[in-house]
């Protein structure tokens, strides 16, 4: 969008609150508003929740508190009924956890050869299996893609929580840059406690030795495990394995499985994309009203009988602008994070939905060897056992973190959109106010000049 298309009209009288509020379904915005290109973003959001029309109630709200950082509603939003969502879904958390972890102060680290920031995890927990009760230990990004890669490798048929990607899209923030690194944090904070409200992986014995192991022990503790090469191995012989032997005996409902997360893939990236759109278009209008203001303030200097109008003006998109800055926070932290993050999960899903088939393809091939030879029967029945057995864990893992990971996502996206609304709706009637404050101004000031004039 083109910055002059933006540049509000003063003297236009505003819509009311209601036209304001239903900008996104077509409706012009007022004026000093920016309002483009919110139908595709509302129309992808509105799809994305309609793939489960049928779990539409409130109970699908998950208790997970890992969420509280990034979605909780900001103190200076009007308290309106959505927000009682919160008090849903964090009512009695604090009684059912026993593992807190913070994630805090990123400190840079400058070597010969490279620049990396650590970051301070301090744990606290009441479990048994922890030899303290409180640890404090520092971490780089690569510990953390040890962890997630231990993870996937204990639970091939689990969803991981995604990481922030290493490197970010050029133009956007640069790295190391103070917002860049917060941005980090949050989403580290945020993977390491879905990993430990998660029912299985909060147990993980790798995910316990990175909370509280110190930088030499846990170096000491990754040398320990299978090398490079040996992963790579093993990762090429499971793939050739499904591309050799394909999925005969695929149960229905991954194959709906993977029809849902086709869609919901498509309708995510649609939504992070026009969401980002809309970020960088919001931030071209906000510089766009900072130099817009101030010409009237110049201006009315030399316009003496106009002086106040102008300087009313300039006020008006003086607070317009600040109330842009805030709507743009609230978007760069609740809306583009947990959009983006969902964008990485439907990666995730895909991936573990290919690792559960992998695993059924194995079972397959061996069936079918089986069936062309009547030598060794003994052996391929042991082995086919073992590997019903295989295939029968990794379904039933798939299928309950399938059913916890949509109820989180469902959880997730009412919650974001709930903000975004409260955001809009706080934002539009700021404007509105601002605007219909120095309309009521220049009547009565008109009011005075008529009167004024009828004297003798």
């Amino acid at each position: 969008m083109e910055a002059e298309g933006r540049v509000p009209a003063p003297p236009l009288h505003p819509p009311s609150p209601g036209a304001g509020a239903g900008a996104g379904a077509g409706a012009d915005p007022p004026a000093g508003v920016p309002g483009a290109a919110r139908g595709p973003l509302l129309a992808a959001a509105a799809e994305v929740l309609a793939l489960d029309d049928e779990e539409d109630d409130l109970e699908v709200f998950s208790k997970d508190t890992s969420l509280a950082e990034v979605n909780s509603f900001s103190p200076s939003m009007p308290i309106s009924p959505s927000s009682m969502i919160n008090q849903y879904k964090f009512e009695d958390e604090p009684e059912l956890r026993d593992l807190f972890i913070t994630v805090d102060d990123p400190e840079s680290h400058i070597t010969a050869i490279e620049t990396f920031i650590t970051y301070r995890i301090v744990t606290k927990t009441s479990r048994g299996e922890f030899d303290s009760s409180e640890y404090e230990v520092r971490r780089r990004y690569q510990d953390f893609l040890w962890l997630k890669s231990k993870l996937e490798e204990a639970h091939p048929t689990l969803i991981i929580p995604p990481l922030p990607e290493k490197f970010i899209m050029k133009g956007m923030v640069e790295r190391f840059s103070d917002e860049f690194i917060e941005t980090r944090r949050k989403a580290l904070h945020k993977f390491l406690n879905r990993i430990a409200d998660h029912p299985t992986l909060t147990f993980n014995e790798d995910f316990k030795i990175f909370l509280t192991a110190q930088a030499w022990e846990l170096s000491s503790h990754k040398k320990q495990g299978p090398g490079l090469l040996s992963r790579m191995g093993q990762t090429v012989r499971a793939v050739a394995s499904s591309v050799r032997g394909g999925v005969k005996n695929r149960p229905e409902m991954f194959t709906e499985m993977n029809d849902y997360m086709e869609t919901f893939s498509q309708k995510i990236n649609v939504l992070d994309k026009i969401a980002h759109r809309i970020y960088k278009e919001e931030r071209e209008y906000f510089n766009e009203m900072k130099e817009y203001g101030p010409i009237h303030t110049l201006w009315s200097a030399s316009e003496e009988d106009i002086a106040d109008s102008l300087k009313g003006v300039a006020s008006c998109i003086d607070k317009c602008c600040k109330a842009t800055e805030k709507r743009m926070a609230g978007l760069s932290e609740n809306l583009l994070p947990i959009l983006h993050e969902y964008v990485l999960y439907s990666e995730i899903l895909m991936g573990v939905l290919k690792r559960r088939d992998q695993i059924q393809a194995e079972l397959d091939a061996k069936v079918d060897a089986l069936a062309n030879k009547k030598t060794e029967k003994d052996l391929f029945s042991e082995e086919i056992g073992k590997l019903e057995d295989k295939v029968e864990c990794a379904n039933n893992a798939l299928k309950a973190d399938w059913d916890r990971w949509k109820q989180n996502m469902q959880c997730d996206m009412r919650t974001t959109f709930t903000n975004v609304a409260e955001n809009n709706l706080h934002y539009y009637e700021e404007c509105l106010a601002t605007w219909e404050s120095f309309l009521a101004s220049q009547t009565v000031d008109l009011h005075v000049e008529e009167d004024s004039e009828d004297r003798p």
